[in-house]
């Protein structure tokens, strides 16, 4: 949490610490809490792939009787009835109950969604010639479009939006952010329960696994997937205006030129990844890892960010990734982000990258590069806030549809 580590100079540190300490790295959380960080490429494939020997399974952590009921990272660490601590059979039909259920997601249908939003968010800023693109557009526009893909009704998607942001932030809001968020999210299965209708929602509940597992399950899913696919978007969304807004190779795509948003999006996977660090998997025994002993019931912390830059595998990163979409930012394995949220939240991103610089076609920072503040996150990477200023211009038509 020192300085280097909430700037620009994060991938550094990564790669100082790699120098030192080779692809697995002991570090402390807070409270002096030891844990491994897995920062090799490799190594963090290896862990992945072998969910018998690194369980996702946090009850097998050997460091329980040291952690007090408040401890700060309970939230991100601690046991929990979703999908993200489900392991083997259980997990692959509770993952199948809710991939299936995205999967049927009309992409056509994503767009109009996203475009749509898109717009009723410009068309409230783009009079003034200036805005916050984080606050204002980048974590807004995700949560509405999830909750409009759910089966929520517009305005019961607006009301969302605040409450999951403070969960996301962990700030004063988020504990009754929380339970307004599961509450609308209770009742909207409820309904869904007696009444399907489109959306994922619905799906989820009529599954042919969905018998497999509570109701109280599905909320809890239902809650995961809407709150971790909004703020990684997010950030998404605000990393790639930001290196688009600051980096000469990607400057002339504002006006068209060679680089896409779509190329700033993959760079942004490599070199800034929303997931930096993600607890995590639990060693089911003793075993060795990059020639280092780790013991049964170790916490290793999974740091996508490092293992996209390891040394080993770009040895140059000033290099351009090109279109090479090998980088790690979604995961790997049986608890990797699924394939078809990934899709929408690409789907998501560059429908509100393109219609932003559709609409201001001459966005620019109103501050410095260097004045840009990184928020205080040790396992997400996203902006505090983007200043931008641009020539005031009217409204959409047709109340903000394209």
């Amino acid at each position: 949490m020192g300085p280097r580590f909430q700037n620009d100079d994060r991938a550094r540190l990564y790669r100082d610490m790699y120098e030192q300490h080779g692809p697995l790295a002991p570090v402390v959380l807070p409270g002096d809490v030891p844990c491994w960080l897995v920062l090799g490429y490799r190594e963090l494939h290896q862990v992945t792939s072998d969910p018998v020997l690194f369980s996702r399974d946090s009850g097998l952590w050997n460091q329980w009787p040291n952690i007090p009921a408040d401890w700060p990272l309970l939230p991100m660490v601690g046991k929990q009835p979703s999908i993200l601590y489900t392991v083997g059979e259980r997990h692959h039909r509770r993952a199948t109950l809710v991939s299936d259920a995205l999967a049927a997601v009309d992409p056509f249908e994503l767009r109009n969604h996203a475009e749509r939003f898109a717009d009723q968010l410009i068309d409230g800023i783009c009079g003034r010639g200036s805005a916050d693109l984080i606050a204002e557009y980048a974590k807004v526009l995700p949560a509405l479009v999830l909750a409009q893909l759910y089966g929520f009704s517009d305005e019961a998607g607006a009301a969302l939006v605040p409450d999951i942001n403070a969960l996301v932030d962990g700030d004063a809001d988020a504990l009754p952010g929380s339970e307004r968020v599961r509450a609308a999210i209770t009742s909207l299965l409820a309904s869904r329960r007696e009444a399907p209708a489109a959306g994922v929602a619905s799906r989820m509940l009529h599954h042919d696994f969905s018998d497999d597992f509570s109701f109280e399950e599905i909320v809890e899913d239902m809650m995961v997937n809407i709150v971790a696919g909004h703020q990684p978007t997010a950030d998404w969304i605000g990393n790639s205006l930001r290196l688009m807004l600051t980096d000469d190779r990607f400057a002339a795509s504002l006006s068209g030129g060679r680089h896409s948003v779509a190329e700033a999006m993959n760079e942004v996977l490599w070199e800034d990844t929303p997931s930096q660090n993600i607890a995590g998997r639990w060693a089911t025994r003793d075993t060795q890892l990059a020639g280092r002993h780790v013991a049964a019931g170790d916490l290793l912390m999974l740091s996508f960010a490092a293992a996209n830059g390891d040394p080993q595998v770009r040895p140059d990163r000033s290099a351009f990734t090109g279109g090479n979409s090998a980088f790690l930012s979604f995961g790997h394995g049986e608890h990797r982000c699924p394939y078809p949220a990934q899709d929408i939240a690409e789907g998501i991103a560059r429908t509100g990258i393109e219609v932003l610089l559709d609409r201001l076609p001459d966005v620019d920072l109103a501050v410095s590069r260097q004045a840009l503040v990184w928020r205080p996150s040790p396992f997400l990477r996203g902006l505090a806030s983007l200043p931008v200023r641009f020539s005031p211009t009217p409204t959409s038509t047709a109340g903000g549809y394209r």
